[in-house]
């Protein structure tokens, strides 16, 4: 096999340039750009920040513009496609810490028969990266090579009438056809000779129905596909390409654009223009292997022409011919509408009246508000408003905001604006309905972490929803434990609902015994399949304390749970959290996509008491600019499914389904409502109510009016009430009495999954809206009569069949008085999260404190299960004789727990696996003592434990970011991996070492000062002392010749730090010595 490759396969850049490379001034180039869509915010928000920093940009707030079928703004066919992505059922991968296991090489040409083996099958064109600049396509046109020449197939049109489209496009499938007879391996789909009288296809559209016509017709694998075009120019296009079925793309005008831009200074850093291009390179690349990682998909080979996208406003007859097996629900617009919206854009760039000299592109709108620019649900009209209402507690001014937001809405910008109520005969009095102080109780905020908003914006939140029984939410950022407290007034800053996330910030036994829901984040609807962001800006001591991180660091949280890799797994922390406060109702948080209604079928199943669904338009406080704008669906779909399938697996009666996403008026609720959920998070607009002004530059840390920043100055800024938050909740709650009573509904119980009161708005304004289709939205189950269609009881969680029951009842005098006790017991598997629900009855009794050390010791031999000292306690002590599964010391919350083979063992302890994978993920303190090797990804998101293990597999120490781990023997590949706290010691017998780690954020080094010498020896004397390690004892024994074979792991960023205090405590040694 490798003589063959050898011997056939060829680099994309060792292929002679024979044909020289299409100029790159494009002449007429403002017209150019309006033709192909690209507007101010193009050039100035996507394409600048990437080929000056080589990342795609970040932005905040959400998206609040219309969907695509909706807009007025002739958007590009890539806005009605949305990524879909990986939750529950498979993990999306960490593109950021674990590149090693991608790859975006791919490779261009005829494919052979799958079920033989001959030297032509390495017959193809490998390219290193899937976008390719100029001079590689004409590397590509060039191509002489036996069996892998190029043709090149105009995609123009004749815009002068809408046949031309589609007649064009069954031009190009010919001539694919044709091009593959002619032994052409290599078909190049070209847009380029845009002029008066000649209009671009939509590239997306050419590349999926040429894609979709080989298919059919026998003759995909015969040739790959490169599109050359000047219409995709971010991440998402080159995504939506290359999922359709294209192997390259050459987006032309993209770099005659960062080219001009330079020769015009547009840019604010000066920078040379092959820097810049390979800058857009590089931010591209990137974003597509984030995407594709979002899917769990890890090579480009697996993702090209896998369609992961539904498509939202298109009709089921252009997704038959074009897009094959792409999902799209409500129907929408065809190839008459969509060829009109080109030929309107070309006019726009091509009409007899524009000439170069008095052309402009067009403002945008799609990312800040324009008066003129694309419509923003957010606008001044809508939160001048809301914030007059809630500060003057104006019914007035309440309904005057309603009115903007629902009149809008209808006429412009989501689905529920299609929607309309069907008004029974029988209205009753609005004093029959449900109160109002009853109805504010289903309210919830939304996952705000601290640290994305400040400590005064975050805790006046709290207060509020307090106040009036309802719940906030902490984000995944962690909460100081000070807030559990009552302040003296009666008022609490106690979140009540408390978020898991990922990257596990903050979550301790306290925190998680805090709560009256705890809530796991399987994705947030701005970045569904991607880990929640902090920039380090924002990353102050005080938001650094409560996250367990480094100062001045940024903060990105692996994008999967590391403990759930399947539905079975998230059973298991559904068991782990509910063992960790039995009164919490625990919560999954999922983002609507195509499926949905399946994974929320396996957590009602999995005893999950409140399945959430959000949004793709939810707000942020940092997030990929693309994936706002591209990922996930509307909440309308995705509750309408959940509600349909649980009910059809009569699931429903068991769990509460919650919405969340843009949701602002008592409209918006009840159409959640009728869809299926009976509860409602909100979050922007309990932001816009404190004082936000739509800045959308939260992620910068400049927010002007105290809420989106750590910056001291500007916290003083914040004037925001819990009055103002309680009095839109109200707003909301009577503005749906008001619905409820028209509908003649007294109880929002009653009010839950009653599609059969929706219907789809007669006399739409709207000329995209003809073709939409809400059959499957509106659908209602036909089931039994019995068969609940909201939550009616509770799940059974089986908690009485726990060990720790038997502990709690053998300890409760220890609890009481702090009297030190020991328990001995035998243990199997079948016990899982072993110590959990003790150590959550000492924190509800001593909170962050616990019991003092040794106080419960607890003596097991056999087989630990799943979660084997889950968040244990301070001041609990195990130590058990055998092995334990996956997740052992997860969430260690200060407990100390060691473990040995049992004494009739007879293997070496120190060449065999005695832990599963992900110990100690996202522990925040304690001590842990391993007489073995463990499993993979040893100390995850390790925030504060001490550790010592006798060797680890891949990926050990994952985005540490506190704590200290030694380990005493192999790892695996990618050590320290985002690593940025803490430190660890590597016993580096072999030599080997430095090859298998992860140096991105890390230094290795001697360990050689004192202080060091001291803090390792001492882990090492009590790793002996507490398992009897031979291996500690060898190296004890002769420790003035072993130091020199350990390496410190010390992330730069946290010496950094270490530095800087270090310095300020001198300063004040000094200072006090006068």
């Amino acid at each position: 096999y490798g003589e063959w490759l050898s011997n056939n396969r060829i680099f994309l850049e060792d292929l002679p340039e024979l044909v020289k490379a299409t100029d790159e001034k494009i002449i007429d180039i403002k017209k150019q750009q309006n033709t192909f869509g690209y507007t101010l915010e193009d050039l100035r928000m996507i394409l600048e920040p990437m080929a000056l920093n080589g990342y795609e940009p970040t932005g905040s707030m959400g998206n609040d513009v219309p969907l695509a079928f909706l807009s007025d703004h002739n958007p590009i066919l890539f806005n009605y496609f949305k990524q879909l992505f990986a939750q529950v059922s498979n993990p999306p991968l960490d593109a950021i810490r674990e590149e090693l296991v991608t790859s975006l090489r791919g490779t261009i040409g005829e494919e052979k028969n799958l079920f033989s083996e001959t030297p032509e099958h390495c017959r193809q064109i490998t390219l290193r990266h899937p976008i390719i600049t100029d001079l590689d396509l004409a590397r590509i046109k060039s191509s002489s090579q036996k069996n892998l020449t190029a043709k090149t197939i105009s995609t123009l049109f004749d815009p002068s009438g809408t046949s031309g489209f589609k007649d064009s496009l069954s031009r190009i499938n010919k001539e694919a056809s044709e091009a593959i007879k002619e032994g052409h391996s290599i078909l190049i789909l070209s847009d380029r000779g845009v002029d008066e009288t000649h209009a671009p296809l939509p590239s997306l559209l050419a590349t999926s129905a040429v894609h979709h016509h080989l298919i059919r017709k026998g003759e995909r694998s015969k040739a790959g596909i490169v599109v050359e075009t000047g219409e995709a120019r971010e991440v998402a296009h080159f995504a939506a390409l290359i999922g359709y079925g294209a192997a390259a793309i050459n987006p032309y005008l993209a770099f005659a654009t960062i080219r001009n831009q330079i020769s015009l200074k547009e840019f604010e850093t000066n920078i040379a223009a092959d820097k810049a291009i390979h800058n857009y390179l590089s931010a591209s690349h990137k974003g597509i292997l984030k995407i594709m990682s979002k899917m769990g998909i890890s090579t480009i080979q697996s993702y090209r022409g896998a369609q992961i996208f539904e498509a939202v406003g298109l009709n089921q007859s252009i997704i038959d011919e074009y897009f094959t097996w792409t999902p799209s629900r409500i129907g929408g617009i065809g190839i008459e509408e969509i060829g009109k919206e080109y030929i309107s854009r070309h006019s726009f760039g091509f009409g007899t009246k524009r000439n170069s000299a008095n052309l402009e592109v067009s403002q945008g709108g799609q990312y800040q508000w324009r008066r003129d620019g694309e419509y923003h649900m957010w606008n001044p009209n809508t939160i001048a408003s809301l914030q007059h209402a809630v500060r003057e507690n104006s019914w007035d001014s309440y309904e005057q905001f309603a009115d903007f937001v629902d009149q809008e809405t209808r006429l412009l910008s989501t689905i529920r604006g299609l929607l309309d109520f069907k008004k029974p005969n029988n209205p009753i009095s609005i004093n029959e309905v449900e109160p109002a102080e009853k109805i504010v109780r289903r309210f919830a905020t939304g996952a705000i972490s601290l640290g994305s908003i400040s400590r005064e914006a975050h805790e006046t939140m709290a207060i509020a929803m307090n106040r009036i029984q309802a719940r906030s939410n902490t984000g995944e950022g962690g909460e100081d434990h000070s807030r559990y407290t009552s302040d003296p007034n009666g008022d609490s800053r106690n979140s009540a609902i408390k978020q898991v996330a990922s990257g596990r910030f903050g979550v301790t036994i306290n925190y998680l015994t805090s709560a009256k829901d705890i809530q796991i984040k399987m994705a947030q609807g701005s970045k569904p399949g991607e880990g929640g962001q902090l920039p380090g800006h924002k990353v102050d001591e005080y938001i650094g304390g409560v996250r367990n991180s480094t100062p001045g660091v940024e903060l990105i949280s692996p994008p999967p749970h590391h403990d759930i890799y399947s539905i079975e797994d998230l059973a298991q922390l559904i068991h782990d959290l509910k063992n960790a406060n039995p009164e919490a109702r625990i919560h999954v948080k999922l983002v609507a996509e195509a499926g949905v209604g399946t994974i929320a079928a396996g957590v009602s199943k999995g005893h999950g008491d409140v399945v959430l669904i959000s949004g793709d338009t939810g707000g942020t406080g940092a997030s990929p600019e693309s994936s706002i704008k591209h990922a996930g669906l509307p909440w309308e779909l995705g509750v309408a499914e959940t509600q349909q399938v649980l009910v059809m697996n009569d699931l429903r009666g068991r769990i509460v389904v919650q919405a969340d996403g843009q949701i602002k008026t008592g409209r918006d609720v009840a159409i959640a409502c009728l869809l299926g959920a009976e509860e409602f998070g909100l979050a922007t607009g309990p932001l816009i109510a404190l004082g936000c002004i739509m800045l959308r530059k939260c992620h910068l840390n400049t927010c002007s009016v105290g809420i989106a920043t750590q910056d001291p100055e500007l916290r003083e800024k914040f004037a925001g009430k819990p009055e103002h938050v309680i009095n839109y909740f109200f707003f909301i709650a009577e503005q749906l009495r008001k619905i409820m009573a028209d509908l003649g509904i007294k109880k929002m119980d009653d009010m839950v999954g009653r599609t059969d009161l929706l219907d789809k708005r007669n006399l739409i304004e709207h000329w995209k809206t003809e073709g939409v289709d809400f059959s499957q939205l509106l659908h209602m189950p036909d089931v039994p009569e019995g068969v609940a269609r909201h939550k009616i009881i509770d799940q059974d969680h089986s908690l009485e069949k726990a060990l720790d029951n038997e502990l709690i009842k053998d300890a409760t005098v220890s609890i009481d008085t702090g009297k030190p006790i020991t328990i001995t017991k035998d243990i199997d598997n079948s016990y899982r999260t072993v110590g959990t629900t003790l150590s959550h009855m000492i924190a509800k009794k001593y909170g962050e404190d616990g019991l003092p050390e040794d106080t419960i010791s607890l003596d097991f031999s056999g087989s630990g299960g799943q979660s084997f000292a889950a968040f244990l306690s301070k001041g609990v002590s195990i130590d058990l004789k055998g092995d334990s599964n996956d997740y052992f010391c997860k969430g260690l919350s200060g407990g100390k727990v060691m473990i040995r083979p049992h004494e009739k063992s007879t293997f070496t302890p120190e060449e065999n696996i005695i832990i599963g994978n992900v110990a100690l993920y996202g522990a925040t303190g304690g001590q842990v003592f391993i007489r073995g090797i463990a499993g993979e990804r040893f100390a995850v998101r390790n925030s504060g434990a001490e550790a010592v293990v006798e060797g680890v597999g891949d990926h050990g120490c994952e985005y540490m970011t506190r704590g200290t781990v030694v380990v005493l023997g192999p790892t695996g590949r990618n050590f320290a991996a985002g690593m940025s706290g803490g430190e660890a010691y590597v016993f580096d017998e072999e030599g080997n070492f430095e090859s298998l780690c992860n140096k991105g954020l890390v230094s290795l080094e001697e360990v050689s000062e004192e202080k060091d010498l001291k803090h390792l020896r001492r882990l090492i004397e009590l790793h002996k002392n507490h398992t009897g390690s031979k291996n500690a004892e060898r190296i004890l024994s002769d420790w003035n010749s072993m130091i020199s074979k350990f390496v410190k792991v010390m992330p730069e960023d946290y010496k950094r730090v270490l530095a800087e205090r270090e310095a300020q405590q001198e300063k004040k040694t000094v200072s006090a010595n006068g």
